[in-house]
């Protein structure tokens, strides 16, 4: 098991354990905003390569690939594009160009595995505790090396 003590490292390890929920109840009307002059959205911020970003982006590749295999063997879903946008949400504020980035890798990791892998089998479900093991431990990397 996997013991993570910074709280940077926890976020990066949610990505694997947890999904994002909404804070308003499912069907709720959202408050209604008065009417004000349209303003321009905040420029993006200088996008710089983080430290980590090849370990990131290999991170969210294993999270496509968990993602398909997962669904296609009908194991207990987690909802892993939910936490692969929240760890986008939370480490490339201000970034599309990152978030793109790592947006595809997800994408390219889920449909590597979809080209290849149309029913479940015994590689398929290989793979996928292969993938998870790697992504826990990339996890765990990037969090106990970057973590503040």
């Amino acid at each position: 098991m996997i013991h993570l003590s910074r709280p940077a490292a926890l976020l990066v390890f949610a990505a694997l354990t947890a999904f994002c929920a909404s804070s308003l109840p499912l069907g709720a009307a959202q408050p209604a905003k008065p009417a004000a002059a349209p303003t321009a959205p905040p420029p993006p911020a200088e996008e710089k390569p983080a430290p980590y970003d090849s370990q990131l982006t290999r991170l969210a590749e294993v999270l496509g690939s968990i993602s398909y295999l997962r669904q296609l063997c009908g194991a207990e879903q987690e909802d892993w594009r939910a936490m692969m946008a929240k760890l986008l949400d939370s480490d490339t504020a201000n970034e599309p160009r990152r978030r793109e980035r790592l947006t595809a890798a997800f994408n390219r990791g889920y449909r590597s595995f979809a080209a290849v892998h149309t029913t479940c089998t015994d590689s398929a479900r290989a793979a996928e505790q292969l993938y998870r093991n790697e992504g826990a431990t990339l996890a765990a990397e990037i969090a106990g090396r970057f973590g503040n």
